[in-house]
């Protein structure tokens, strides 16, 4: 179901080409990609997609988290808390936590949008 070795090779030639900026900004619509796609697996009682769905936004929040620059004072560390606790909240898994944790993203990705001019 996951190519390990085409994702990685996916990821690696998108690095080179796009800024920090937009990664960032591609990762949150991968989460909300991912989770739109998990919650139709819960409602379609499709445990093996929902479990596959919610270990890519797993992944991409590990991302996130890995990518905190803490230099950068409380908002880094704010950011991490945040994170932390929507990857917990995916653990719970139900169609009301991921639209939580979508809402929080959506948020997210407009402050981004608009901080860093990311269209």
């Amino acid at each position: 179901m996951y190519n390990t070795n085409a994702h990685n090779a996916y990821i690696q030639s998108h690095l080179g080409v796009e800024s920090p900026e937009k990664l960032v900004q591609m990762l949150y619509e991968g989460i909300l990609r991912f989770n739109t796609l998990a919650k139709r697996a819960i409602e379609n009682r499709e445990i093996e997609k929902k479990t596959y769905w919610l270990n890519r936004t797993s992944r991409i929040f590990g991302e996130l988290i890995a990518g905190i620059d803490f230099s950068q004072g409380d908002v880094a560390h704010y950011l991490h808390g945040l994170y932390a606790y929507q990857l917990q909240q995916l653990t719970l898994a139900t169609c009301e936590k991921l639209d939580n944790v979508n809402h929080v993203i959506k948020g997210l990705s407009e402050a981004w949008k608009e901080s860093t001019h990311v269209a």
